[in-house]
C-alpha cells in the first residue's frame, strides 16, 4: 500500500461514508484501504472534523475489533444512532461482529 495523498483525502473519506448503508458499519482501516493507503489514524482525524454528523454518517465507522470507538457527540450518542439504524451494540462493541460490516470492495 502506498502512503495516502493528502490532497482531497478528507473529502474522499467523507464521500465513502455516504456509501455505507443504514444498518451496516465499516472500519477506519476499511476506509483507508478503499483509499489505497494505510492511514487509519488519518481517516479517524478526518472523520473527527466532519461538520455534517448525521447526513455524512461517521457514526457508522467503528474500530477493526468491533468496538464502537469515539464520536464527536460522545460514545453514547453514537451507540444510540447505531441502535436506531438496527445495528446491535453490546458492552460498547458491535454484536455479531463482523456480520454488519460494509466492505467497499464488495
Amino acid at each position: 500500500m502506498k502512503k495516502c495523498d493528502p490532497k482531497d483525502f478528507e473529502e474522499r473519506c467523507l464521500e465513502l461514508l455516504l456509501k455505507i448503508p443504514i444498518g451496516k458499519v465499516t472500519t477506519y482501516k476499511e476506509i483507508a484501504h478503499a483509499l489505497g493507503c494505510r492511514g487509519y489514524r488519518a481517516v479517524g482525524q478526518s472523520l473527527n472534523r466532519n461538520k455534517k454528523l448525521i447526513s455524512v454518517p461517521c457514526h457508522r465507522v467503528v474500530k477493526s475489533n468491533g468496538e464502537v470507538g469515539g464520536y464527536a457527540l460522545g460514545k453514547n450518542e453514537k451507540i444510540g444512532l447505531l441502535l436506531q439504524e438496527g445495528v446491535l451494540v453490546d458492552g460498547g462493541r458491535i454484536s455479531k461482529w463482523p456480520l454488519p460490516m460494509h466492505r467497499f470492495s464488495d
